[in-house]
Parts: C-alpha cells; structure tokens; sequence
C-alpha cells in the first residue's frame, strides 16, 4: 500500500472503522502514521509477584491457579475474580462487569498481565481490569506500548493495531529533509523515527525520534509561512506617493510621540510606498500608544485619495475607537462613520451610503463592516484591533473590499518574544516596547480572602475621594458546583455595604445594547463602581478609574491579569490593581509575585507560558497556524530555534531545490486553517 492508500484497505479496518478514524481527521496511511502517541506504557519489563507494590503499574508473567469466578454484589454490579501465580507468589485480578472474560483464559496456562497494583479490603495485592495476553503469543506486551488519543468507536487495540499493519504496509518510506540538514542538525532518518515513534525499542530511542518529528513539523511550519509572506510581498500594493504628510496630523497631538511609535510609523511609511502590499503587525502593550500610530497611518491613507476601514471586535471598542480618531481628525476635514449591529435600519443606510459614494473616508465598526452590504468606494487601507479576536477568514472578507488595500494589525496581548516568529511568521512586526512618558506604572498587589473587607473600604474612600474602580469576578451568577465569586452577588453586596457608592454590573450575557448603556454611565462617572466578569478587558478608556480589584485572580491566566490591569492607570492619578486569592499552591504564588513585580507584558507572557505551559495560552487556530500534532511551542524552544536555523538555510538555497520539502509546504498551505 502507499501512503496515500486510504486506510479503509488496511486489514481489519474496513469501512465502518474507517470512519470512526476519520472522525480524527485520519484517512490514509500516512494520515495514520502521523497520528502520534499521548502517552506510552512500559511493559517491556516483568516484574515477579512477590516484587510488585500497591500503587505501581507493573507487567507479570503468571499461570491461571483457577479460571474467573462470579459473584453480584448488586444488581447491576458483577465482580469476577481470578487467582494467578509464579514461582515467586499469587495475585488477584479482578474484572468489574465483564461477564466474557472467563471465556479468555485456560488453567494452568501463561499469560502476561499489565496493570496497577492495588490492594484488597482484606489487605491482598490485586490488579483491577489488567490488560493481557497469552505468553509466547503476545504482541503489545514485553515492549513499549503508545497510548493515542481516542475518540468514540476507536480502542487502544484498535488503533495499535492499525498502526503496526500500516508500518509494515507503508513499507521504506522515502527521507525528505535534505541530508545536509539532518546531519548538521543531528536529526534521525524517517524510517527509524516513524518505527521509535510508535513502538519505541527504548525511551532514548523515542526521545531521538520526538526530536526528528518536532523538528520536521516546525521546519515544514516556517516554511509554509515564508511562502505564504511570499506571497504576499509578490502581491502589488497601492503606493501612497505622499508619506511626509503625516508630520501635519502629528504635529496636531498635543502629546510628543515616543521613538517606538515614530520608528513604527516610519516602518509604515516605507511598505506603503513600497510599491507591494503591506501586511504589518503592531504589537504593543497595554496603553502604549498604537492607536495613535495607527491614527497616523489612517491619516496617510486618506490624504492619499483612500477609504480605511477599522475593525474591532465589540461594539464598545469601536465605539471607543470612533470617538478618539473623530476627535484627532476635527481639525483636518476627514469624515469618520461608525457601522455597528445595534444600530437602526434608518442609521446604518444613511452610512452604507456614505461608503459607497466615498464621502465617508474612515469607517470604524465591529463584524458589520464584513457584511455583503458593505461596499467601498475605493478601500485601500484596513486595520484590525485586537488581531487575536478575529479569524483570519474575517480579516480576508475585509480585504476583499478594496484592491489589494494595505492591512495593519494591532494586538496589546504581547506575545513572548521566543514565540513572536512562528507565530507571525507571515507578517512583518513592529514592537511598540516604550510607554509614553510620565505613565505610572500601576502598583499591584496580591492579598488573600481574610483581607476582602479593607480591601473594599480602600475601595470605597477611593471613589469617595473622585475616583472610580473597577471589580473582576471569573462568574456571571452563583453556581452550585462553585464557591467562586459572581458577579451578580457581588454587585448586591457591595451596593449595600456602600450605599452613598453608585455601582454598576456588566456581563457578556448582557445584550450589547445594556453593556453600551452600563459603559457609558462609567464613563460618564454616573456609576462609579463597576463589577463586571472578563468582558471589560478590551474596554474604553476611562481615565478617572485608577482601582482594578480581581477576585479569584488565581483563575485567569498571568496574561489576561495583565490585560485586566491595563484597564486602570490612564490618568494621571497613581493606579492599584488588588488581587484577591485563596489559593495557597505554590504556582499560584509564584504567578501572583510575578504579577506584583513587573509592569512588562512580555515578561509577564514568558513567565505564564512557563507557569501554566501552552495550553490555552493561545489557541494557535485563532492566528491562522495549524494545530501542533507534536510540537510544543514552549517545551521544545531549543528545537524550535534550530528548526528556525534551518528555514533559514534552506530559503537561502532556494525552496525549489528541495522538491519533497516544497511538497510538504504546498499540503499545509492548502489546509483552510492556514490559508489567507
């Protein structure tokens, strides 16, 4: 068989299981082969019975002293037991509704037993559901056995099976990392890797085989991605001829930019006179100025004869969004409309209109600008905030409305800098790492339950004195399962606990059109007091507020903590953000200390990577990569940065010369996940 043969055709798989296999995205053969192990389990050494203890798993060889025997406990409870033994001693083992399995066994006979040692009520060693196999027969014991991941209709036995057939059906696969490479990286041969992967001689051999897989996977990633930027850079742009006309609208800020911020509008200049289309990331921390930056460049864009188009994920921030740059551009004539779901039919028609016909030249608004009602008069220039919330699906469905506008992307969730290339391996990036001058850094801090009660007094003679304050709570409402704290109670308590304080409650349950109304009062300083759930991480500015108190703290990630406290310290008041823990695990202590020491979201987003490892750090599908099947973006740093290496070499050869490689690229290209 092939390795594209469907795996249908492999013996006993058939149809129907073929299936249940493809309900993993597994098709073929080679689909089969690169579905890899979880977890293994060494039951290459057998242990005898007078050796084994309570709590490990063990592998013993052991002859049937008397074949299984019945008993109810209940009526839906049927335990069989069975006694075995070697020269060394006898064990129980134990099957729980298993009425079959005294078919699978003869007295007197060898078999090998795998299971965890546990101990009876009576006090005697037994093994509860080992896995077994006939001695002298056996095929998935003596050995190291792979453990995938399952899904409905696929056992172990199953899938070990499948894959031993498809090994040898597969037969000689053919190396497509170039030789050069694999030896000056010391990275093993396809055909000892695939073997080692899933049926390992020894876990030296299957860690030599993980690093030949992880180191293929991210070359093959860096690749694609080089020839998707590629691409994209192929793509001709519009070219803005006047670029120094932003010096009129900066000169117009009644603040001095920062060098960040100047040489990232420097960096936008050059790629929109550049003759090809600008895909540039501007990535910065909370508070460090990128709307302004993206200010100037719209400002450019539409002094060039160009609609803009900025796209944000809530309706909040767009509105945000649309009152800070009409506010800029009152004094240059620029026309900016703001399209947004909740908006009446009479509203957005007055604006479609405006698009269309070009009198409107920046339009701000949420998913609405993607809608096929939509049409600009002449597109060239799109921003999207917060890149990490929309699709890249999303972003290509507002590029399509131009020819070829320029896009810039914004994020303030910094991404720690080990990871910035693979993540954004496809866009240029700019770092916006200074804040603007004379900006505090919030003072933070991490108390425990016992310290609720001062901590909302300090709250309260805050607001007293003119400020306002913000209250994150990680539920909507009470549960039963859950002691954590809500956001519905605690808005209750608090406003009556501090009657003469005006609180509001927001949550995303809430329709749009309320969380606007709750906004605005913030705002407006008409509430004074906001308890809210995650939804105001991406809020609106609100410059009087200078207290974040977070409840629970211990269960939002160090990164989306950073985000949260960004929300405060605006002004020119000195900031606090409380954190408010009951956890005393050693890791959460040490996240709460590196929240309270640093101010820098790279740090911090290094450090959360380390502390609670990649997990849903990032969810990669929402930047537009592949879902890893091996690779792990922290654990495997070292062999990511020799994979980046050799991307490198390999693009200053040239791609073409490696035709296989090139293959590869071409497959993960096609995939919609990582399509433009």
């Amino acid at each position: 068989m092939g390795l594209y043969s469907p795996i249908r055709y492999l013996k006993g798989v058939g149809e129907k299981r073929a299936a249940e296999f493809a309900a993993k995205g597994i098709g073929t053969v080679r689909d089969l082969l690169y579905f890899f192990p979880r977890s293994y389990e060494d039951r290459s050494k057998i242990k005898q019975i007078s050796e084994c203890i309570e709590g490990e798993t063990v592998c013993i060889c052991a002859a049937v002293y008397n074949l299984p025997t019945d008993r109810y406990v209940r009526r839906n409870m049927l335990i069989s037991s069975m006694q075995v033994f070697d020269e060394s001693g006898m064990i129980s083992l134990i099957w729980y509704n298993n009425k079959y399995v005294k078919n699978n066994f003869r007295e007197g006979e060898k078999y090998i037993f795998f299971g965890k040692i546990s101990r009876s009520k009576q006090g005697r060693l037994q093994i509860v559901a080992p896995v077994y196999e006939k001695a002298g027969s056996e095929r998935f014991m003596g050995k190291i056995i792979p453990i995938y991941p399952l899904s409905k209709g696929l056992s172990q036995k199953i899938v070990q099976s499948a894959m031993e057939l498809a090994l040898k059906e597969a037969g000689r696969l053919e190396e497509y990392i170039p030789d050069e490479i694999r030896n000056r990286y010391k990275i093993a041969e396809i055909n000892f890797a695939m073997q080692n992967i899933h049926f390992p001689s020894d876990f030296e051999s299957y860690n030599i085989a993980r690093e030949r897989f992880v180191f293929e996977e991210l070359l093959i990633l860096q690749l694609a991605l080089n020839e998707r930027k590629d691409k994209s850079r192929s793509n001709t742009g519009i070219v803005f001829d006047d670029v120094k006309c932003i010096r009129s609208f900066t000169d117009t800020l009644t603040f001095e930019l920062t060098g960040a911020q100047k040489r990232t509008i420097n960096e936008i200049c050059r790629d929109c006179r550049s003759g090809r289309q600008m895909n540039r990331l501007v990535q910065g921390d909370v508070g460090s100025g990128k709307t302004a930056v993206a200010a100037a460049a719209i400002y450019m864009a539409v002094k060039n004869g160009y609609q803009t188009a900025m796209m944000a994920p809530t309706e909040i921030l767009a509105r945000q969004h649309y009152e800070s740059l009409s506010k800029m551009f009152e004094k240059s004539e620029i026309s900016v409309v703001l399209l947004i779901g909740s908006m009446s039919a009479k509203e957005k028609r007055a604006v479609l209109g405006s698009i269309s016909s070009g009198t409107a030249d920046v339009v701000i608004g949420t998913h609405a600008l993607i809608q096929d009602s939509v049409e600009f008069d002449r597109l060239g220039f799109v921003v999207a905030d917060e890149q990490h919330r929309f699709g890249v699906e999303q972003r290509a469905k507002l590029l399509a409305k131009g020819s070829d506008p320029h896009m810039l992307i914004m994020s303030a969730t910094p991404i720690p800098r080990t990871l910035a290339l693979i993540l954004y391996g496809d866009l240029d990036i700019s770092v916006i790492d200074e804040l603007p001058p004379g900006r505090k850094p919030v003072k933070t801090y991490s108390v425990g339950g016992s310290m609720r009660k001062r901590v909302y007094n300090f709250v309260a003679d805050n607001i007293r004195g003119g400020m306002q304050a913000y209250v994150v709570c990680p539920l909507v409402a009470e549960t039963e399962n859950s002691d954590l704290k809500n956001a519905e109670e605690l808005a209750v308590k608090l406003s009556e606990a501090y009657p003469d304080i005006r609180t509001g409650l927001m949550h995303g349950k809430m329709k749009a059109k309320d969380k606007d109304e709750v906004m605005e009062s913030f705002v407006s300083g008409s509430i004074q007091l906001l308890v809210a759930t995650t939804v105001i991480e991406v809020g609106v500015n609100v410059p009087n507020s200078n207290i974040m108190v977070i409840e629970n703290a211990e269960r939002f990630g160090l990164s989306q903590l950073h985000q949260l406290r960004g929300r405060v310290g605006r002004g020119g008041d000195q900031a606090h953000c409380i954190l408010i823990t009951d956890s005393d695990n050693e890791i959460t202590k040490k996240r709460m200390d590196t929240m309270c020491i640093s101010n820098d979201g790279f740090y911090i987003s290094e450090q959360d990577l380390k502390l609670r490892g990649p997990g849903d750090f990032f969810g990669t599908r929402q930047h537009g990569l592949p879902e890893m099947k091996i690779a792990n973006l922290f654990e495997d740093r070292n062999i990511l940065r020799l994979s980046q290496e050799a991307a490198k070499l390999i693009i200053s050869n040239g791609l073409g010369r490696y035709p296989q490689l090139r293959q590869r690229c071409s497959e993960l290209l096609s995939n919609e996940i990582i399509m433009n």
